[in-house]
């Protein structure tokens, strides 16, 4: 089952789409919202699944599906905590500023907790005031969760995770040393971050979906061109029941939280950093990481970060190269 938020209002229109993308069908009789569907899952997944079903064999009204009208699926959350699950990814950034990675980052996830009172639309502009704060993209995969009791286990958190969908994490990366050295955490240097326009039950990505993680190319361009193309089922070292785990330690989660999988990243077959898309390699999820290539290979990065009229685009398709979250795509705009 494929569930989107139409914009309008602050927490959209919740609709059931297709499995191609190209149709939608209003849920209103059964949930105005994605969040008041979440609140009371239990009834309403088997009439949301049941109008998907009859959306498929065209049995109920339907309108075409245009992903430039859907808000990220749930335009706002009641919490978004995003971890690093990707630990190449945290090992190749220490070893570009010299720092040794504690052995505990194998076995405890990082996570932090970002802004979750307005998500940007899925083809919404990446608003951007100063570009010498180094604006970045990280293409991740998120999953939506339903209520996690406190101290859930690994296979209880697994249980409750309701929809999965696809992640721009926005970051200020030239912001986040001065935030760091504070010794609390990220503010100003995570900005809103967009969803995909569609969010996926774990059924319904078949075998995609396992052991918790999402197998797949995750597909990102930058300005039209092939940036990165890592499997985000490989290297993943924390899978989402981990993350959800971890998250719900000392605290309940309540239904609609977001939780995140970090930066999506792969290690060279090689062993060594990573290698562009047009040298052969898996690319990159974040300009970060390619930076980080760039110093430790050449002793300096030379790719910048992104500048006012940069688009970038994430996306993830199936074995016959259907989309299947549809894309994110962002331009970044000056203001």
């Amino acid at each position: 089952m494929k569930l989107a938020s139409l914009k309008g209002g602050r927490d959209g229109r919740l609709v059931v789409v297709s499995n191609d993308l190209a149709w939608f069908t209003d849920a209103g009789t059964v949930a105005p919202t994605l969040q008041a569907a979440l609140d009371n899952w239990e009834h309403c997944e088997p009439l949301l699944r049941g109008l998907a079903e009859s959306l498929e064999h065209g049995a109920v009204p339907r309108e075409r599906f245009h992903e430039h009208d859907a808000a990220s699926p749930l335009p706002r959350a009641y919490q978004w905590v995003d971890g690093s699950a990707y630990v190449n990814h945290v090992q190749l950034v220490r070893k570009a500023r010299g720092a040794e990675m504690p052995e505990s980052f194998w076995t405890d996830p990082l996570m932090y907790q970002g802004a979750s009172d307005g998500f940007l639309a899925p083809r919404d502009p990446i608003p951007l005031a100063d570009a010498s704060w180094g604006c970045d993209l990280e293409g991740e995969v998120a999953v939506i969760t339903g209520d996690v009791p406190l101290g859930a286990s690994r296979e209880e958190a697994l249980a409750a995770i309701r929809l999965v969908m696809l992640c721009n994490d926005v970051s200020l990366r030239n912001l986040i040393p001065g935030e760091l050295a504070k010794g609390f955490g990220f503010v100003q240097s995570k900005p809103a971050s967009a969803f995909s326009p569609v969010a996926v039950t774990p059924s319904a990505l078949g075998g995609a979906w396992k052991d918790g993680k999402l197998h797949g190319a995750l597909l990102v361009e930058l300005d039209g061109k092939d940036f990165g193309r890592a499997d985000a089922g490989v290297d993943m070292t924390f899978d989402f029941g981990t993350l959800v785990a971890h998250a719900a330690k000392t605290r309940p989660l309540c239904a609609g939280t977001i939780v995140g999988s970090g930066t999506v990243s792969n290690r060279d077959a090689g062993g060594g950093p990573g290698k562009p898309v047009s040298e052969g390699g898996l690319g990159y999820s974040c300009l970060a990481e390619v930076r980080t290539v760039e110093t430790i290979l050449h002793g300096a990065p030379k790719t910048p970060f992104l500048l006012g009229g940069d688009t970038i685009r994430i996306e993830m398709k199936d074995a016959k190269g259907h989309s299947i979250f549809g894309a994110i795509e962002q331009t970044v705009e000056r203001i």
